[in-house]
């Protein structure tokens, strides 16, 4: 990426403190202009593997296609089979050329991760990116059959227990990056454990989501710090505000109001497929990203996550997967 302008940096701040403004297509338009996307060079990523979670619809299938576009090696996860063979054609009638495979995993049970896992360990010998995209958004309160609250499995341990199994294959690229696809948000939520491990009887999807979402950067974190020195670099990132079906189903009166200002699915993905091939992700870890750029991952005092905090969270990941022996022997 070309150095940017002080000019540029300076409008992209000044972009980021309207949130609707940064947050909207119109962010997305700004940014690419303010930074001339459109006059480089995609990354190659021909040879390279990819995993994406949640690519049968939305911010994943429309990463998967970017992917696909630049020569990715596709590994496509997904909840339901149909779906995820449906996603798998979609690429392939756009990219007769791709190599795509479909591993199914309802994130909601641990042994079908495991399972997903252990598939992709005998199918691939390395991993060069794995893309957690996968989310819910629900209303009620619902527990998993691992006795966990679902938005909490899906988002933040189920994830983590992923990233765990797949430790050796990311390791063997030598320059892996691991992408957690948060949301903005978690810009307004302080990391509340007890509410992930015991949500309140009063349950609020809503919160619950920012919730997960800020555990998801947190953790992002944490692991940079845990999987130092091992040949990967962990990200997160947010999409800004995009019409995908998740909104569409979960938060239908924000998208009444807002649509005419949504991104397209393709523009919220387009800072992780650019994070799965960009050497700049490589420059830096346990980053937190918004079009391409680096965002700070509070905006708000009492929302930033003290450092004793963010162990309590790990331990609790640890604790919660059962992935503490595959930890320690990647």
């Amino acid at each position: 990426m070309k150095p940017a302008s002080r000019v540029a940096r300076a409008a992209d701040r000044a972009l980021e403190l309207t949130v609707v403004g940064s947050f909207s297509r119109l962010g997305f338009a700004a940014r690419r202009a303010l930074f001339g996307w459109d006059t480089e060079r995609e990354p190659d990523l021909s040879g390279r593997i990819v995993v994406v979670t949640g690519a049968t619809g939305g911010l994943g299938l429309a990463a998967a296609h970017l992917l696909a576009r630049r020569g990715a090696r596709l590994c496509l996860m997904g909840r339901d089979a149909a779906r995820t063979v449906a996603a798998r054609k979609s690429i392939l009638d756009a990219e007769p050329r791709a190599s795509v495979e479909t591993f199914v995993a309802d994130l909601a049970s641990f042994d079908a991760v495991r399972s997903a896992a252990a598939e992709l360990t005998a199918s691939v010998r390395h991993i060069d990116a794995l893309i957690h995209n996968a989310g819910a958004l629900v209303h009620e309160f619902r527990r998993t059959d691992d006795n966990l609250e679902l938005t909490a499995q899906v988002h933040v341990v189920a994830p983590f227990l992923l990233t765990s199994l797949l430790l050796p294959l990311l390791r063997e690229s030598g320059e892996a990056r691991v992408i957690s696809v948060s949301s903005g948000g978690m810009y307004t939520q302080r990391l509340d454990l007890g509410a992930l491990d015991a949500p309140p009887a009063s349950f609020d999807g809503v919160r619950a989501y920012a919730n997960a979402k800020r555990a998801q950067v947190v953790m992002n974190e944490q692991w940079s710090h845990h999987a130092a020195g091992r040949g990967i670099v962990f990200h997160a990132m947010h999409p800004g505000w995009a019409d995908t079906p998740g909104v569409q189903v979960s938060l239908p009166g924000f998208r009444r109001v807002m649509r005419p200002l949504l991104r397209s699915p393709e523009q919220g993905a387009d800072t992780m497929a650019w994070l799965a091939g960009a050497p700049e992700a490589l420059e830096s870890n346990g980053a937190f990203w918004l079009d391409r750029q680096r965002r700070p991952t509070s905006v708000l005092p009492w929302t930033r996550t003290p450092e004793a905090d963010g162990e309590r969270l790990w331990d609790w990941c640890v604790d919660r997967s059962g992935s503490r022996a595959a930890i320690e022997a990647s």
